[in-house]
């Protein structure tokens, strides 16, 4: 009796040590953003849909550290050192380009997966697209191009428009400051003047809108950043009582009351993120794998907020749109 009691306490004693290596052994991926969790909720689901169709499932034979710096940019080296620390098989660096180059600083031999909107190659994340020769590869979203498109697609909806506001985000000075560069490069040999804005508080937002109020821009196209996303219903807000026809960069900005979007779909470009990572997690090099070219693009038209702003959506935009929200 005594001795089949040893027995099975020697078995559950073995059997414990075993579990806790099997749970170690699991690879650890390292999330590093600089928003909030709640405002990312589907960027995520669509990031596991990826790792999914590579053969993970979270939980199951991986796990996810994640880092967020809920807009605080200063805090993204410390968080990135953080997963290095953690010893995380591949690092996911995304939600604007200072994730990925806070990633890039803290390490040249952890795998990194990017999802940028400026250009890798410039940016120093990698060689070249085709073929990136370090530890970092990813997704870019080809901001410079839609930021001219956007402003196209505005002029189509606004034809008489002549004076653009551009806000931008101080604090993301390389994205506010490309921004501004590509708008200014679409508006040249046109009649469209523009006039730059910029707030990276909630606080700086309403000055921005006080200002536009008192100059009276024709339209306002709102630059693509992490925090415009995070404050989408207070920019859409805004917007409405000021009664500014409002052209943004993603569609979660759209849904919260904003009239127009044009630009990468988001949730694709996690979906090819998490299909990278898994990638790598089966073995694959940063350094073979070219970085992926955003090609999935969506227009969104409010039409409650176009009828309370007073005008007509032209036929040929509504044909072309993704989406349109009645």
């Amino acid at each position: 009796m005594r001795r089949r009691a040893f027995l099975a306490g020697l078995g559950s004693a073995v059997a414990l040590p075993l579990a806790v290596r099997a749970q170690q052994a699991m690879p650890v991926i390292g999330f590093l953003h600089s928003g909030s969790p709640d405002t990312n909720a589907d960027s995520i689901r669509a990031f596991g849909n990826g790792l999914r169709s590579a053969g993970f499932i979270v939980g199951e034979n991986i796990t996810i550290e994640y880092r967020w710096a809920d807009n605080q940019n200063d805090r993204l080296p410390a968080l990135a050192v953080e997963l290095v620390g953690r010893k995380v098989a591949v690092i996911v660096a995304t939600g604007g380009t200072l994730p990925a180059l806070a990633a890039k600083a803290a390490t040249t031999t952890i795998p990194i997966v990017f999802g940028v909107g400026d250009d890798p190659v410039r940016l120093g994340l990698v060689a070249s697209l085709a073929r990136p020769g370090g530890n970092a590869t990813g997704v870019s979203f080809f901001l410079g191009e839609l930021t001219a498109k956007r402003l196209e697609l505005l002029r189509e909806l606004m034809p008489a428009a002549t004076r653009v506001a551009l806000l931008v985000n101080p604090s993301n000075a390389a994205r506010a400051e490309a921004t501004i560069r590509d708008v200014e490069k679409a508006a040249h040999g046109t009649a469209v003047q523009i006039k730059i804005f910029r707030a990276a508080t909630s606080g700086e937002i309403h000055a921005a809108f006080e200002s536009m109020a008192r100059e009276r821009p024709d339209a306002l196209l709102v630059g693509s950043d992490p925090f415009y996303a995070i404050r989408r219903v207070q920019l859409a807000t805004l917007a409405a009582r000021h009664g500014l026809v409002a052209s943004f960069a993603q569609r979660e900005n759209v849904v919260a009351g904003g009239l127009m979007s044009y630009g990468t779909s988001i949730d694709d470009a996690f979906r090819q993120s998490g299909i990278y990572t898994g990638r790598i997690l089966k073995g694959e090099k940063p350094a073979d794998l070219p970085v992926v070219q955003a090609t999935k693009f969506e227009l969104v038209i409010n039409q409650p907020t176009a009828k309370a702003l007073g005008i007509a959506i032209p036929a040929s935009l509504l044909a072309r749109a993704d989406e349109v929200i009645e």
